[in-house]
């Protein structure tokens, strides 16, 4: 049986190794690996995918687990009323990446502020989830539409 110091020891190699990953269950990660891939005209296949994997602050990569919504050309991912650390990383800078089924994909983040697009969100996260978001006051969340960098 291991010692106590033993197990010590080995904890921080442990969480340098998890955090210089990706994300891994509620930890945060740093850059995404994957095929880069063109980002595609339908997210529809992100139905089948419950998280995701956004990647933000490209300088100094900062990625999350997260839960994605996808509606034809764009994909939507949500923070409610919380102004976590990646919403400050794409308040700063919009350009991330997302791993969807092993692949990456380069995106351009843009804060959604339309009530009806919020509204086509909304309904689409309950069907794919089963509850819709817990605040739907748009000028309150942050919702961000992910679409291909111009």
């Amino acid at each position: 049986m291991k010692s106590w110091s033993s197990w010590l020891a080995a904890g921080p190699f442990a969480l340098a190794c998890l955090l210089g990953c990706g994300p891994t269950l509620l930890l945060p990660g740093g850059e995404l690996s994957g095929p880069i891939e063109a980002v595609p005209g339908d997210w529809g296949f992100s139905d089948e995918i419950s998280t995701i994997q956004l990647e933000t602050r490209p300088g100094d990569p900062y990625s999350v687990n997260i839960w994605a919504v996808g509606l034809r050309d764009r994909l939507y991912v949500h923070a409610g009323a919380n102004r976590s650390r990646w919403v400050e990383n794409l308040i700063a800078e919009p350009s991330a990446r997302v791993r969807v089924g092993g692949k990456l994909y380069p995106v351009a983040a843009v804060r959604v502020e339309d009530p009806a697009e919020f509204a086509a969100f909304a309904d689409a996260y309950k069907k794919k989830y089963g509850v819709r978001p817990r605040n739907e006051n748009v000028a309150e969340v942050y919702l961000y539409r992910l679409g291909a960098r111009s």
